[in-house]
């Protein structure tokens, strides 16, 4: 349940207007400008991702919220694997990056590649797009995906495809699964607690106040097909659930039966 006052206290907004608002986007404009420059001389795009943790780090700290980091050693288990969040707030992207402690891709929509920086750094670090308007392109992606997982590199999927209007968990898109079926690597379902206070979807105040990234124990797939796709969508959604101790609104809405677009 939201701990957030509606409206936001004055003091909170004047902070946020003067102070945390302003840091935030210098500190976007600066790591993403070091990022573009970063990637004209490295190609393997580690360099970029040392740039986007401090980012992320900056950014958490501006927001004035303490990060606690549960089930750290779930990170350590698998070299590769798909890792999963539900998607709560704009402040999502820097906890992830913040707390995951090496390199990996992102899926993300196409929409972000066209803001200036961040779609710089995502463009140039080799993140992947996708189009949820086009199945063909999202197919495409899901591919690259694959691909990626298979070369050793790990993936990181918000499955809800967009985030949360009121805090409460959304239906599930198959992608995750289906990614982590088609690389037959471990699919590891990771909640975020308090982030959605500190700044959800259609407001520009910050709310600080104590975040957590809790990392569950990694989801095996060896021997699962495609045609279990929506079983383990319904695990990894039912497991993030019971992670946030909540139980789930509506058990049915597991998977939306599109693989990462809402009909």
């Amino acid at each position: 349940m939201s701990q957030r006052p509606n409206p936001v206290p004055r003091f909170s907004r004047w902070r946020s207007n003067i102070l945390q608002a302003p840091f935030f986007f210098l500190a976007t404009g600066f790591f993403g400008t070091l990022a573009l420059l970063a990637s004209l001389v490295a190609k393997t795009g580690r360099t970029q991702h040392r740039i986007a943790r401090a980012w992320a780090r900056a950014c958490v700290r501006i927001s004035g919220s303490r990060l606690t980091i549960r089930g750290a050693e779930n990170l350590h288990k698998y070299p590769v694997a798909v890792y999963a969040a539900n998607h709560t707030s704009y402040m999502d992207t820097p906890v992830v990056f913040s707390a995951l402690p090496f390199q990996f891709r992102i899926l993300a929509k196409k929409e972000l590649w066209s803001l200036p920086f961040i779609g710089w750094y995502l463009n140039r670090s080799g993140q992947i797009p996708i189009d949820t308007d086009n199945p063909r392109a999202t197919l495409s992606s899901l591919s690259a995906g694959v691909k990626a997982l298979r070369s050793g590199m790990p993936l990181f999927v918000f499955p809800e495809g967009s985030r949360t209007p009121d805090g409460d968990l959304q239906a599930f898109l198959s992608g995750a699964a289906f990614l982590a079926i088609r690389a037959q690597v471990p699919l590891v379902p990771i909640a975020l607690s308090g982030v959605y206070d500190l700044l959800p979807i259609h407001t520009h105040h910050f709310y600080p106040g104590d975040v957590a990234l809790s990392v569950g124990d990694p989801i095996d797939t060896t021997g699962i097909t495609l045609r279990q796709t929506d079983e383990l969508t319904a695990r990894l959604r039912a497991e993030i659930a019971r992670m946030l101790g909540r139980p789930l609104a509506n058990a049915g809405a597991a998977a939306s039966g599109s693989l990462t677009s809402r009909k």
